[in-house]
């Protein structure tokens, strides 16, 4: 489904975001996904929270390596379709015990997590990538990992903006890699 819509031109159903009728996949790729994994997996018995589950295809790595480093997964998705399709998946691959889902608005659900995170994964829409950030950095344990996908493509205004103030917190330091759409690797050190 994802190498199909890849080589179609992009069309946004009616309601899109808000409608709960986009069905594009939208996932990361398999570099992608396996970057990921190798850096959760490398930090302890972690709280890995990824901001935009979609349909799961980030999910079933990033459990995978919650799973591996003694850890656990919270992913938040707006659309309930979406979370209970990725659920289902993750289910599937047998990583149900490793993963949380969550459905709404991930801007106000940060806030209720009532832990401390350890890995952020940011895949959600641009728009909302400040405000998650704004939310999520006081949550930060020391060595916490933040990595941001579509900073390369599409990019634009949104991205600008939460990359200059990801970079500008205090204890963050950062680099852009040309991995997949690109991606914003961080780490935070108080």
């Amino acid at each position: 489904m994802q190498r199909e819509e890849q080589q179609t031109p992009r069309t946004e159903p009616p309601g899109g975001r808000d409608g709960g009728q986009d069905m594009r996949m939208r996932a990361i790729g398999p570099d992608t996904g396996r970057f990921l994994n190798t850096l959760a997996r490398s930090l302890y018995a972690p709280l890995i929270l990824e901001l935009g589950t979609s349909f799961g295809y980030s999910a079933i790595w990033l459990a995978d390596a919650a799973r591996s480093a003694g850890g656990k997964l919270v992913t938040m998705e707006y659309h309930d379709y979406k979370s209970a399709f990725a659920r289902q998946k993750s289910a599937e691959a047998g990583l149900e015990g490793h993963v949380e889902f969550v459905v709404g608005d991930a801007t106000k659900l940060i806030g209720a997590l009532g832990s401390k995170v350890d890995f952020v994964f940011f895949d959600l829409w641009k728009d909302l990538y400040l405000p998650c950030l704004e939310a999520v950095y006081p949550l930060l344990n020391p060595g916490a990992i933040l990595v941001a996908d579509n900073m390369l493509r599409p990019g634009g205004e949104d991205i600008r903006r939460y990359q200059q103030a990801l970079r500008a917190k205090p204890g963050i330091t950062s680099v852009l890699l040309p991995i997949g759409s690109g991606l914003e690797v961080s780490r935070f050190e108080p």
